[in-house]
């Protein structure tokens, strides 16, 4: 049983963890934390997905559209593609100087005009900020048949996965770190050989640890037979996977919701400070 007493001394005293990055790359990555909560892992994950602002098209202006789409469905499929995001020039709507009034430092333009028979791709649309652009330029808008036309002024703005789907940064997910216990001289192997991945096995027939944590295979042999693998878990480390949509990075977004945060964290300290 936990001293409760105990438990809230450590908590309330100095904070430290450890962070180690496991893969890197621009579109996924993932990374190890040690010396911390679960509930303060699954607040670092919802930040990321919830409160990293990205941008995204709110607003499309219709000039013409004889396309086989209507406005409605034209304008769904644009508020859903990913923008490449500058956060050092942009501020939310909301959090600007004109108030929502979408000026230059929360908005930016992008338009299109274009006359069938094509394809229209999303590199076809043209952004006033070349740093804000379609983040995958192979997507496909519509398809115009000959002599149709399509010309829309459309507005970005920065918004968050709380108000929109279409502001979420990234996938995020996270799992106790496994601690994995492989017994090779296990007489049940030849048994429940069929029961487990191929690929965790070598060319002798051993199962090898890091085939399965890379790919992640835990879940697949956890629970098979212990005597040939058992598996535990960490309940202070935990392995954060990121895949982000394209907007930002993922060093930006885990950058981003790192300062997001703190930021709450020490407006949650001066409300108590307070009362």
């Amino acid at each position: 049983m936990v001293d409760a007493d105990l438990r809230v001394e450590e908590e309330v005293g100095e904070f430290k963890m450890e962070i180690t990055s496991l893969e890197k790359g621009k579109e996924k990555c993932s990374f190890l934390i040690k010396d911390v909560t679960a509930s303060f892992a699954n607040e670092l994950r919802r930040v990321m997905v919830e409160d990293v602002p990205v941008m995204a098209i709110e607003e499309v202006e219709f000039k013409e559209n004889d396309s086989i789409l209507y406005d409605e469905i034209v304008a769904h499929r644009l508020g859903l593609l990913p923008l490449t995001t500058d956060l050092k020039s942009y501020d939310t709507p909301s959090e600007c100087s004109c108030k929502g009034a979408l000026c230059a430092k929360c908005s930016v333009k992008l338009s299109l005009k274009e006359k069938g028979p094509c394809i229209i791709y999303a590199s076809d649309i043209k952004s006033k900020d070349s740093a804000i652009k379609p983040a995958f330029p192979d997507m496909i808008i519509v398809n115009l048949l000959k002599d149709q036309k399509l010309e829309f002024v459309a507005t970005a703005v920065l918004g968050t996965g709380k108000e929109h789907a279409k502001f979420s940064s990234s996938l995020v997910h996270f799992t106790y770190k496994p601690i994995l216990t492989v017994n090779n001289k296990s007489d049940l192997i030849a048994q429940f050989r069929e029961k487990y991945p191929p690929q965790i096995f070598d060319d002798k027939g051993n199962i090898q640890k890091e085939k399965i944590n890379t790919p992640n295979l835990v879940d697949a042999v956890d629970g098979v037979c212990e005597d040939i693998i058992k598996v535990e878990y960490k309940d202070d480390e935990f392995i954060f996977y990121i895949e982000s949509f394209g907007q930002l990075s993922c060093k930006e977004i885990a950058t981003k919701a790192a300062e997001i945060l703190l930021e709450k964290l020490e407006d949650f300290s001066e409300k108590i400070k307070e009362e």
